[in-house]
């Protein structure tokens, strides 16, 4: 009776925690195939619990409460070692470092460098983004800064700021923006700053790309990311291995809910660019930067 109690409780403390976790997609990020992993933790744990309520019901004899007792220490040790065994590897650098992300729209940092501000932050660094438009030309203004600070949250980030700079019409504000980055750079203090391609034809990418090039005309390293838009121009020579981080940047360009149905949007355009950028880099998954100029030691080694 003691044991299957134990295991309503069990069951319970388990279903609750994933279904209402600390914070929405807490148990994507840090583990591999998270999805489809906690949808088969659920499936375990919500039969364990109808077994341990039927064995509390129905009394059925000893000897099947404790086949069930004995399922649910298998289950769970069973389920505790694929989480372990399948979490992310996370090098943890000795010097904390500042990465300012500079993006003109709510979901470009997620879709050009996730992977790689989801690394850096599980190492130990702090990341900011700064998005200069509401985007509401491309969606709802409304929604689309609160999904900005929701992919910022699920990546990692300290802090995400969304501006209300005019979206398709950023080339026209080029002196206000350079002012709101220099005053996030002289407040922040960031060691490396990602922003958008020259070689960029969304010219709301390349008004940002020319803003925090003159923002941060006196810093040392600056990395261009690379965003759907970017012309055959775009020449990275440096790449970031993302292995392990595919899965958690899918995630966070799926909390843009308001930009679903766009093909860049998609699980599978996310991996393919991924794979590619990979294979470029002689690795698996990667994401590839352009760098206007970098100092080695400012980014360290990921």
């Amino acid at each position: 009776m003691l044991l299957s109690v134990a295991g309503v409780l069990l069951s319970v403390i388990v279903l609750g925690y994933i279904a209402v976790g600390s914070r929405p997609g807490q148990h994507t990020r840090l583990v591999r195939g998270a999805k489809p992993l906690r949808n088969a933790i659920i499936a375990t744990y919500t039969v364990l619990l109808g077994l341990n309520i039927w064995c509390v019901v129905s009394r059925p004899g000893e000897l099947l409460e404790d086949v069930v007792a004995l399922l649910n220490l298998v289950a769970t040790a069973a389920w505790g070692l694929v989480v372990t065994r399948r979490r992310i590897p996370i090098a943890v650098r000795a010097r904390k470092r500042r990465i300012l992300a500079v993006g003109a729209h709510p979901d470009d940092l997620e879709l050009a460098c996730g992977g790689t501000l989801a690394k850096l932050v599980d190492a130990g660094h702090e990341v900011r983004g700064l998005v200069m438009s509401s985007g509401e030309i491309g969606g709802n203004s409304s929604m689309r800064p609160y999904e900005a600070r929701q992919g910022a949250s699920f990546l990692g980030l300290s802090d995400m700021r969304v501006l209300d700079f005019p979206d398709t019409e950023l080339d026209t504000v080029n002196n206000p923006m350079v002012k709101v980055i220099e005053s996030n750079i002289m407040d922040f203090g960031p060691d490396v700053i990602f922003t958008h391609s020259a070689h960029d034809q969304h010219q709301d990418h390349y008004a940002v790309h020319q803003a925090t090039l003159r923002a941060a005309r006196a810093h040392h390293s600056i990395l261009c990311f690379e965003s759907p838009s970017v012309t055959r121009d775009f020449d990275p020579s440096v790449f970031v291995d993302i292995d392990g981080y595919v899965d958690v940047k899918v995630e966070a360009v799926l909390t843009h809910r308001n930009q679903a149905g766009k093909l860049y949007m998609t699980p599978q355009r996310v991996r393919g660019m991924a794979a590619f950028r990979g294979a470029q880099a002689k690795n698996t998954n990667a994401e590839a930067f352009e760098p206007v100029r970098l100092l080695g030691s400012a980014i360290g080694d990921l």
